[in-house]
């Protein structure tokens, strides 16, 4: 698995505001709407391309670009708070088709000595899955990466792709490590794009210095 932390200022001073204790739901959510749009960009740009000719307004023609495989894309959105993410890459992406899938970690059991949780799914809808497509999934936080892998094999189960993509606003190198692990296992190119990768996970599994509860954050609690 290839990682690519972006460091663009745009991408790093959102990343800022939605670390801000002092950021409020309604601009906290606007936030992940911004940095899914600015990770859009990022990875779009892993798409081929091939120059076409358009006829302008004045009559002439003019050399142009056009982006292969943009409705080849299927975008994954973890319940809840990826919705914001989804919306901003949705903008990148409006041939995408969608699915969706509700996962949680089962918290009061506790996280293992390896870092890692139970993982609780209670819906999945995903479309059909075929092999010249790029899957998008979508999660704004993974510390231990727990879920990420349940859910990437789920996905599997609906066809491989051409390649996978994961985008987040914080990760943690046991997330990177873990997901390297199964990307491996599972024979699946992928890249994980993230604004960061925080140092820690503390005793309960949350990232540290992180930015809280993004699901919390952004929908009010």
């Amino acid at each position: 698995m290839k990682v690519k932390v972006v460091d663009h200022p745009y991408v790093q001073a959102v990343l800022t505001e939605l670390r801000n204790v002092d950021t409020g739901q309604i601009e906290f959510r606007k936030s992940l709407v911004r940095l899914g749009r600015a990770l859009g960009f990022e990875i779009i740009k892993e798409f081929p391309t091939e120059t076409v000719w358009v006829k302008t307004p004045l009559g002439v023609e003019a050399e142009g670009l056009r982006i292969k495989g943009m409705n080849k894309v299927v975008i994954i959105t973890i319940l809840r708070a990826a919705w914001p993410m989804t919306e901003g890459l949705i903008k990148v992406f409006p041939q995408a088709r969608q699915g969706i899938v509700s996962a949680r970690r089962v918290e009061e059991k506790g996280m293992s000595p390896d870092k890692k949780f139970e993982i609780e799914v209670s819906y999945v809808k995903i479309p059909p899955i075929g092999g010249e497509d790029t899957v998008i999934l979508v999660d704004p936080m993974i510390a231990t990466a727990s879920t990420m892998e349940v859910i990437l094999r789920k996905v599997l189960e609906h066809g491989k792709a051409r390649r996978y993509i994961i985008a987040s606003a914080i990760t943690t190198p046991v997330a990177v490590e873990r997901l390297t692990r199964v990307c491996r296992e599972l024979g699946v190119d992928a890249t994980l794009y993230t604004a960061s990768i925080d140092p820690e996970i503390n005793d309960k599994g949350y990232i540290v210095p992180g930015l809280g509860d993004a699901g919390d954050r952004a929908f009010g609690g």
